[in-house]
């Protein structure tokens, strides 16, 4: 099973990305669960959301603990207790950040791979606003390979339906423009 905890703030779209991957999984053929865990709900305050992909039936029903990939929709949530904790040792890390992934490395110390993204920019040109859902998809995809693009751009058509261009633009700007770093470079 790959667990993913998603990292967010109300607002960036952090639980509707869950739930896109979740749906585009499910479509090709396996299993999937999506949820959150809120603390206030407002605009701004840290959220988290998961998701479990499987070949098999997903009986868990907790949060994820001990993720296979962590992904940041905001780079500032990486400075808060508990965002690398737990992290799988080589697992994956998928970053909104205009900085270096090199500059994470002391954060997630025990990621395999670390892959930043300019969510935010790409964001603002694509979609005129800066929420980061669909662009660190986008990321998420080229990295850990946990769905077909192809599958991904159908979800987010049917869900987002006049504004699914622009997202799907988001979407292939961010695998485009996802930079890698992976353990064995490290100096």
């Amino acid at each position: 099973m790959l667990e993913i905890r998603w990292h967010g703030r109300g607002g960036q779209g952090a639980v509707t990305a869950a739930e896109i991957l979740a749906t585009s999984v499910i479509n090709e053929g396996k299993y999937a669960q999506a949820f959150a865990a809120f603390g206030p709900e407002r605009r701004g305050a840290p959220v988290l959301a998961f998701t479990r992909i499987s070949d098999k039936e997903i009986l868990t029903r907790c949060q994820i603990y001990e993720p296979d990939i962590i992904v940041v929709l905001d780079k500032n949530l990486c400075t808060m207790e508990g965002v690398g904790e737990g992290l799988k040792d080589g697992g994956v890390v998928v970053l909104n950040t205009d900085q270096r992934a090199e500059d994470y490395l002391e954060t997630f110390s025990n990621a395999g791979k670390i892959a930043v993204v300019d969510a935010t920019e790409i964001a603002l040109r694509e979609l005129g606003t800066p929420i980061t859902n669909t662009a660190i998809l986008g990321a998420l995809v080229r990295v850990a390979e946990v769905v077909r693009l192809e599958t991904l751009e159908e979800v987010i058509r049917q869900r987002f339906k006049q504004y699914a261009d622009k997202n799907i633009n988001a979407v292939k700007k961010a695998f485009e423009g996802t930079t890698l770093f992976r353990s064995g470079e490290r100096k």
